[in-house]
């Protein structure tokens, strides 16, 4: 019984959460928002339209609860009808008066900061302010109407609750109600707009100030106490800025150069031959230094640095927006970073490999090689995931390649799917062989993702791969690799891989900080993180989805790349930078100006998820941006993982190859392949399901690639593209291609005399070459080849197609006579 009320309790308690949470709820506050938004236009349009139309409406409104609904519609003048009549009626005539137009710009802005999520006025703040000034007003309107004739005409100005407020303060302090009026309205505006000095007394003050020592000094008097008086003022402007907490005068170049910023003008020193101007300078002009006969000058410079002293900034505000380094995660600030919620928990599965599995092994691999006459004086086993690894030493006299020849009769004595043979393991002094597991341990992502060696990396860009033979979850930094080439054959792992890599990214990356560029020929295999367009993705301007398929647009995409990477190597040079990591550095403490170009720059990760198919379409248009990516782009952050099943020489070329240091092949048909994607054999032993070989130069490391299956990523990746994001996609320059560049365009103004002939000629055959036209009208090629271009430009044949005859877009001889004469007509 005490079971079942405590599940009815915890049911009540989810649907209360449930209630709540509504608020938060994007539909809920758009229609919120376009609520408040509507609501300010109709109150202030009836507002408008009661101050022509409220006296005539006025007995309708007070007639109205016995009166037909009907018949007040049709006699009522307001703009929005009776319910406009009596809204604005009961806002202006009974309560606010014209004060009540304040009242539709704080919906307004109550509206804007509903449906934009920005904040441009506080809403407090401006809540604050229409109250106060709704009472305000109508009790300044109310007092001046209470002294005036005019009430009967003009009573609606101030309402009801400003009259009735100015008769109690009228009957209280008769005017000094007045005084108290306009005190409340300067310690309001002094309080609201942290108003603490009021300009004008200064000016005030100072002028009797100098006239009062006009008056002081006697007629006749000589240079020497003139220049006193002069003295004595300057100590007077001295004590009263120095009231006020702010050194200007003092010997700091630092305040200077700070004071000098706020007013955009730089310090200037006065020329000698030429008589100074009154500068911007908190420096005192030379002129003051001396003696001088005129007042008036030294009254003018009195005042301006009284004036710079009310609009300048304490330094305290100027020294801590200086100090507080520039945060570009701020871009998007309410981001959350992924949970790892979202991936599945895979339940833990009992695959261990026993202990008799251990040792049946070990006998078998030393009995093949007493068989051959090879002797080993040790033997140890490291378990893995996905192989075991059995670690030799054998004794001395014996070679090592008489070991590794024996590759094939070890697999036979222990009937494995693909033995793998180190000779040595660098570094231990021992030879390795490794025995596939009869049943292997499944790496699901969650597992490494949420290791403490993955979460708390400090690397640039931290990418996990899955783990190693030792158990060990690996983790590598894509900025030190720079580049990564993966190869294996069909349903070997590589899209799962790169998945894994995306993932790893994703999660501990901000979107203002990584930005993705993916290729998919494909078309499906990165569709999926399509919703994260305005967060990590780049593209063209023109370009209409952010995931490239089409291999014009992926020349154009590499083309803007080498752009892009041209112009932050200009940003580095003129920052004096070495790489990616120092600039942004050298940024964030702002000591870069942003409006000499320089911009916090993400890093950049090219993903090509087939590039044998891009290679047989574009060949060298890809190879050669490829080949300058990979040689130049690692310093300015912009990184290249390329993927291909097919790791012959005729794709992974060797411009390509040599500038990809990291290579990551999973299993391949053929030691050729394998000898193509890591420069020697063993991905042709490997045995499927995620199971790679990562070369880093000259160590080549086994791993098991962490499963990632597609329900985690389509959740993470509508994770993240449910929140707030960008306006857009990463904007990369723009590429014109030679064909959109104008190069070679033919101008139709300049026809060929035979164009309409040759046009004939064509329609009536149905057979566009160049050929037919050199036979029949007897031309030679060049001029043949001209008409054929002029035709196509036309849009009578369509675009040159190899070794076929272009194809003929007009259909009959009546249809070519029109296009011929709107050519003629137009050109």
């Amino acid at each position: 019984m005490a079971r079942n009320t405590y599940k009815v309790k915890s049911r009540e308690k989810k649907t209360f959460s449930l209630d709540i949470n509504f608020i938060n709820d994007r539909k809920f506050q758009i229609a919120a928002g376009l609520a408040f938004l509507l609501s300010g236009f109709f109150l202030l349009l009836a507002f408008i339209s009661y101050l022509k139309t409220g006296q005539a409406d006025h007995s309708v409104v007070e007639a109205f609860l016995n009166t037909n609904i009907k018949e007040s519609g049709q006699e009522v003048n307001n703009w929005f009808g009776v319910v406009g009549a009596i809204i604005a009626h009961y806002f202006i005539f009974n309560w606010f008066g014209i004060a009540s137009l304040l009242i539709p710009p704080l919906l307004f802005i109550v509206a804007h900061r509903i449906l934009y999520q920005r904040q441009t006025i506080p809403i407090s703040k401006a809540f604050l302010f229409t109250t106060f000034y709704l009472i305000w007003t109508s009790l300044i309107l109310g007092y001046f109407l209470l002294a005036s004739d005019e009430l009967s005409i003009w009573g609606f100005l101030s309402g009801g609750i400003g009259f009735e407020m100015a008769i109690v303060l009228e009957s209280l302090m008769g005017w000094g109600s007045l005084l108290l009026i306009l005190f409340l309205f300067i310690v309001f505006n002094m309080y609201f707009f942290d108003i603490t000095r009021i300009g004008a007394f200064d000016e005030i003050v100072s002028f009797f100030h100098s006239i009062l020592e006009k008056f002081k000094q006697p007629e006749g008097s000589d240079k020497g106490e003139e220049s006193t008086n002069i003295t004595s003022v300057i100590e007077q402007i001295k004590k009263e800025v120095a009231e006020e907490d702010v050194d200007l005068f003092g010997d700091e170049e630092d305040d200077k150069d700070i004071l000098a910023d706020s007013w955009n003008v730089k310090p200037q020193k006065p020329s000698k031959s030429t008589k100074p101007e009154p500068s911007f300078s908190f420096e005192l002009p030379d002129e003051l230094q001396g003696v001088t006969n005129d007042e008036t000058q030294l009254e003018q410079e009195e005042e301006e640095e009284l004036e710079m002293e009310v609009a300048s900034p304490s330094f305290e505000e100027k020294s801590a927006t200086k100090s507080e380094n520039y945060d570009p995660t701020l871009d998007l600030p309410h981001y959350k970073y992924p949970s790892p919620s979202l991936l599945i928990d895979y339940p833990p599965k009992d695959v261990m490999v026993s202990k008799e599995e251990l040792e049946q092994n070990k006998d078998k691999i030393v009995e093949t090689l007493v068989n051959f006459k090879i002797g080993i004086s040790s033997i140890k086993a490291t378990i893995g995931p996905t192989v075991t690894l059995y670690e030799i030493v054998p004794e001395a006299g014996v070679k090592i390649s008489k070991i590794k020849n024996l590759e094939d009769d070890i697999a036979l004595s222990l009937a494995a799917l693909g033995i793998r043979i180190i000779a040595p393991i660098p570094g231990r002094g021992t030879i390795g062989i490794e025995v596939p597991n009869k049943n292997r341990e499944m790496v699901d992502i969650k597992s490494v993702i949420t290791t403490e060696k993955f979460m708390k990396s400090d690397m640039e860009l931290p990418v996990v791969l899955g783990k190693t033979i030792s158990n060990e979850v690996y983790v590598t930094d894509l900025a030190k690799m720079p580049h990564l080439l993966m190869a294996g054959a069909t349903g070997q792992g590589k899209s799962v891989g790169l998945n894994v890599v995306l993932t790893s990214l994703i999660y501990k990356k901000h979107p203002s900080q990584l930005k993705f560029v993916l290729v998919d020929p494909k078309k499906v295999e990165l569709t999926l993180f399509n919703k994260l367009e305005r967060h990590f993705l780049a593209m063209l301007p023109d370009s209409e989805e952010a995931i490239i398929t089409d291999t014009t647009k992926v020349v154009h995409t590499l083309n803007s790349l080498c752009i892009e990477m041209d112009n932050r190597y200009n940003l580095l040079k003129d920052a004096g930078c070495r790489n990616l990591k120092e600039y942004n550095k050298k940024f964030t403490n702002r000591r870069l100006n942003p409006q000499k170009g320089h911009t916090y720059l993400p890093y950049i990760v090219l993903v090509i998820d087939e590039l044998a198919d891009l290679m047989m379409t574009a060949g060298k248009e890809i190879e050669t941006p490829i080949a300058r990516l990979a040689q130049l782009a690692r310093a300015i952050g912009i990184h290249l993982i390329v993927a291909t099943q097919r790791p012959s020489v005729n794709v992974i070329t060797g411009i390509i190859k040599a500038n990809f240091p990291a290579r990551l092949s999973f299993r391949v048909t053929s030691k050729v392949d394998s000898r193509t994607i890591l420069d020697a054999g063993g991905a042709e032993q490997l045995i499927g399901m995620g199971d790679m070989l990562l070369s880093l130069g000259s160590d080549i490391t086994r791993l098991q690639c962490a499963f990632v299956d597609t329900p985690e990523v389509d959740d993470l990746c509508e994770f993240v593209g449910d929140q707030r994001g960008y306006d857009s996609a990463y904007m990369l320059p723009e590429f014109v291609g030679e064909e959109e560049s104008g190069i070679g365009e033919v101008d139709l103004t300049e026809r060929d005399a035979l164009f309409e002939d040759a046009a004939r000629l064509i329609v009536v055959h149905q057979q566009g070459s160049t050929s037919l036209i050199q036979r029949k009208m007897k031309l030679g090629y060049n001029r043949a080849g001209r008409l054929i271009d002029q035709l196509e430009a036309a849009g009578i044949v369509g675009p040159f197609e190899g070794s076929k005859a272009r194809e003929v877009l007009i259909k009959d001889e009546y249809s070519l006579e029109q296009l011929l004469s709107e050519i003629g007509s137009k050109y």
